[in-house]
Parts: C-alpha cells; sequence; structure tokens
C-alpha cells in the first residue's frame, strides 16, 4: 500500500542534544579508516584553524540516522521498518562538526514516492548546534520494499 502524500512536508520535533566527544570522533575515525590528524589530534586541528579535532564528514549520520527512526516509527506514517533499506545519504556541510558540540536534529519528509511497489521516503535531517546555527543537513532515502507475493 503506497504511503500517504499528505506527510510530504511534515515536520517532527527536534532530538534531544547529543554531545560530541573527542573519543567519539577517535572512534568513528578509527571504524571507518580515516586517521586524518585533525580527528584525532587537537594540535593538528588547531593547525589547521579548529578550535577541537572535527569530526570525519559521515561521523553525523549516527545521529541524523537516529532521528529519521522517528519517522520511520511513526505509526501514522505506516512505514513497514522490516522492508526497508539505507537508499543513500548526502551531506551539505556549513561548518565540520567539532568535539564540544551540543547537536539537536530536525527531520522533515521530504518527498514520498512509490516505484514498482516500493516506498521511497527521503528525510532531510537539519543539525543545529546549541545556539541555533545550522550545521549540516543530512537528506536520507529510504526504500522499503515491496511485499512479496504468496
Amino acid at each position: 500500500m503506497a504511503l500517504d502524500q499528505s506527510f510530504v512536508g511534515r515536520t517532527y520535533p527536534p532530538t534531544p542534544a547529543y554531545e560530541v566527544g573527542r573519543e567519539k570522533i577517535r572512534e568513528f575515525a578509527e571504524a571507518v579508516g580515516d586517521t586524518h590528524p585533525a580527528y584525532i589530534d587537537v594540535e593538528a586541528a588547531r593547525a589547521l584553524g579548529h578550535a577541537d579535532v572535527i569530526a570525519p564528514p559521515t561521523f553525523v549520520f549516527s545521529i541524523t540516522y537516529r532521528a529519521a527512526g522517528e519517522v520511520v516509527q511513526d505509526p501514522q506514517l505506516g512505514l513497514d521498518y522490516s522492508r526497508v533499506v539505507h537508499g543513500d545519504q548526502k551531506f551539505s556541510y556549513v561548518r565540520p562538526v567539532r568535539a564540544g558540540d551540543r547537536l539537536t536534529v530536525t527531520s522533515t519528509i521530504e518527498t514520498i514516492k512509490s516505484m514498482a511497489g516500493n516506498d521511497i521516503v527521503d528525510i532531510r535531517g537539519d543539525v543545529h548546534d546549541e545556539a541555533g546555527e545550522l550545521v549540516v543537513t543530512a537528506l536520507t532515502k529510504l526504500v522499503a520494499r515491496a511485499a512479496e507475493e504468496a
């Protein structure tokens, strides 16, 4: 069953603040195999003009994906999460994520499409810092595969 188009444009409340820690950045950088000095060494980050270590570009996925979970779990939307696969991910940065940032994410349903029985939902996650400034916008595409016929 196709998802309700009236959900396009729906915005969900901001998430609780997520405090970005140096250790979380280091662990993430190591996990993805990106050991750029600005991700693990405060002095290296400062030499590049940053106040503290910065996070790799995909670091923010972990908090934006959790925020998108609120959309996915909205019972009124009716998305069958057991059939969902991650279709695409894009980030548009205003500035790097830094250790010490307290970030919130506001999710908005950008588009809903149905193709070949699959439901495709595009979710925009606007990530703001404690001052309310936009840090990054994440665009997440989720695909709910069509149910197999018996």
